[in-house]
């Protein structure tokens, strides 16, 4: 976008699973097969980009076991630190190209997720130049967070372009109408991008260099022409 974006004002990137590799999904579904439960795309539906004690409570729930959604919740934070020992969280080939990318072509970008700054701080503290003030938005209370980022930055719904891993939040942006870009994950047992068709997003990546200016430029000018759903709704229609 040499001439700078038409419509697009901002980029919102979600942290676990676009910015850093996907540490979620596989403890998740660990979480679920040891305890004798059933791991499914309904499962995903439900504890994905809730607020920790809805998730909590939908992990309780998916297990044939007596647990609370906090003893769920408490045990999934533990085997997380024990997975995280030899399958430690990393920065997305491709991340810090992306995030340069879009601001070369005049949109400043936000990172946003569930778990408080710390985690930002720690994994992508070192790239925070490339992030516009506050940097990093925590989510966990207004899951999935959509109006409230946009409207963090007085902007109007459309004038935010989302990229995110998670299929609940591609049915947030479609209710609202405003661009997204799945990047969903890679992850043998995930149904994510399953979920995300079905959804009607139109653009999905594997990669996050193939979110490159041509991309973002299509994005703008559909946001820019209010199409950005259109082939979504008359799939649904």
């Amino acid at each position: 976008m040499t001439d700078g974006p038409r419509r697009l004002r901002l980029a919102a990137v979600n942290i676990d699973g676009v910015l850093l590799n996907d540490t979620f999904s596989p403890l998740i579904h660990q979480f679920v097969i040891r305890r004798g439960g059933t791991y499914s795309a309904d499962v995903e539906r439900r504890v994905f980009s809730q607020r920790q004690a809805v998730a909590g409570q939908a992990m309780a729930d998916s297990v044939p076991q007596d647990l609370t959604g906090q003893q769920a919740l408490e045990a999934y934070f533990e085997e997380r630190a024990a997975y995280l020992t030899d399958h430690p969280v990393e920065i997305m080939d491709g991340a810090a190209g992306l995030l340069r990318r879009l601001r070369a072509a005049g949109l400043p970008a936000v990172c946003y997720g569930g778990l408080d700054k710390s985690h930002f701080d720690e994994h992508l503290g070192a790239y925070a130049d490339l992030f516009t003030a506050p940097h990093y938005i925590c989510t966990n209370d207004v899951r999935p967070g959509l109006k409230e980022i946009t409207a963090h930055f007085g902007l109007d719904h459309g004038e935010v372009l989302f990229i995110d891993d998670v299929a609940r939040v591609a049915e947030a942006a479609r209710a609202l109408d405003v661009p997204f870009i799945g990047h969903p994950s890679t992850f043998e047992h995930s149904h994510q991008a399953e979920l995300m068709r079905e959804t009607g997003v139109r653009h999905l990546v594997g990669s996050l260099h193939e979110i490159d200016d041509a991309l973002l430029r299509t994005l703008d000018e559909e946001a820019a022409a209010g199409t950005v759903w259109t082939a979504a709704r008359s799939v649904g229609a």
